[in-house]
């Protein structure tokens, strides 16, 4: 069975937390072996390191941060939605510190039987046990478990705020090198914005605006969409060519935006006074992918087809119409369920000489 985009998403959030956690294993194991020359010059409460404990302090501390991946991600990371970025490391790391010494309580005497061929009972493990916790070694464990959490911390909370692929893509260099890509755009405005933020004020009206976007979330995910910008009360979503034609991704994330919105109507007319409701363009074409900027570094599509979805979004008001797509990029798309393409004709956009026919999406 083939996983959704949602857990596939997930997975992908979580997976790094254990890449981390490994790697930075293997990398304190390698500096405490340099320092003492062989494990069997270190102290007496510390675990000898052998082929077995190895794989099992490997497969360990994998599991670990997959645990607090899975956590964050589930948990902890909505528990502090609203706190600062320093707020969140710091309330993070002291829960993961007291969470950490109750893994400690259950892995050290498993990996102490180990070392010492004996039952997990036996009197010598939780000796050692008790030693370690009173030890240098034990002081030394902290300091790393620590600084794993806290660079586990940093990637989570850099992964938020710039975008997982964002942040891959910057590490794999997939853009380091300008390159050509198809790429379908959806260009998505709020209806009545300056007359909302002048009734709501400011402060309120970017309120409403956070709300807004956290409502649009869930249906970018589970239809392999990307957000691009948010500019204002605009959002740019984008998809690989292929991503957005299958089955349809590029409309369905549309109707599952309206739809949501819909179903929270009633919970933004209580809270703000007003139940936004938004305007979209469609279109699909080639652009120039690569990363730019010397004081900021961003991945950036330039391409046409940028400035022509924005014409197309900007015709809604003027057909009295939610949605407008190239019949270019309708023809590539069954329209979905209940639904029909109803044709709109030749049409003029403003800086472009030649005129694309576009459609609308009517319901049956």
């Amino acid at each position: 069975m083939e996983l959704s985009p949602i857990t596939k998403r997930n997975i992908a959030k979580v997976i790094p937390f254990g890449l981390i956690w490994l790697g930075l294993g293997w990398i304190f194991m390698f500096i405490e072996y340099a320092a003492i020359g062989d494990f069997d010059n270190a102290s007496s409460t510390a675990i000898r390191v052998n082929t077995e404990i190895l794989i099992f302090a490997s497969i360990a501390v994998t599991l670990l941060g997959l645990l607090i991946g899975t956590i964050e991600l589930v948990w902890l990371n909505k528990a502090f939605l609203n706190k600062s970025f320093v707020a969140k490391i710091i309330y993070k790391q002291i829960f993961y510190v007291v969470f950490l010494f109750l893994i400690i309580f259950l892995t050290f005497p498993i990996a102490a039987s180990m070392e010492l061929k004996t039952s997990i009972f036996d009197h010598q493990v939780w000796q050692k046990y008790l030693d370690f916790l009173s030890s240098i070694t034990s002081a030394s464990t902290f300091v790393q478990m620590s600084v794993s959490l806290f660079l586990c911390l940093i990637y989570a909370e850099i992964s938020e705020h710039i975008g997982q692929n964002v942040l891959l893509n910057f590490f794999t260099g997939k853009y380091h090198k300008p390159k050509e890509e198809q790429r379908i755009f959806m260009f998505l405005d709020m209806k009545s914005s300056t007359t909302i933020a002048e009734n709501l004020g400011h402060i309120e009206y970017f309120g409403m605006l956070k709300e807004y976007y956290n409502t649009f979330s869930d249906a970018i995910i589970r239809y392999n969409g990307e957000v691009y910008q948010y500019i204002g009360d605009e959002i740019v979503v984008t998809w690989e060519y292929e991503k957005g034609i299958a089955n349809g991704n590029c409309l369905q994330t549309y109707l599952a935006m309206k739809n949501k919105l819909k179903l929270r109507s009633d919970y933004f007319a209580k809270r703000f006074g007003v139940a936004p409701s938004f305007k979209a363009g469609l279109h699909s074409g080639f652009v120039t992918t690569g990363e730019i900027g010397a004081l900021k570094k961003e991945i950036i599509f330039t391409g046409d087809v940028l400035n022509t979805t924005a014409r197309i979004q900007a015709l809604c008001n003027q057909f009295g119409v939610d949605i407008l797509l190239s019949k270019e990029l309708a023809e590539q798309i069954e329209p979905p369920t209940s639904t029909e393409y109803k044709t709109l004709g030749q049409q003029q956009l403003k800086g472009r000489k030649e005129s694309i026919e576009l459609v609308t999406l009517v319901t049956n």
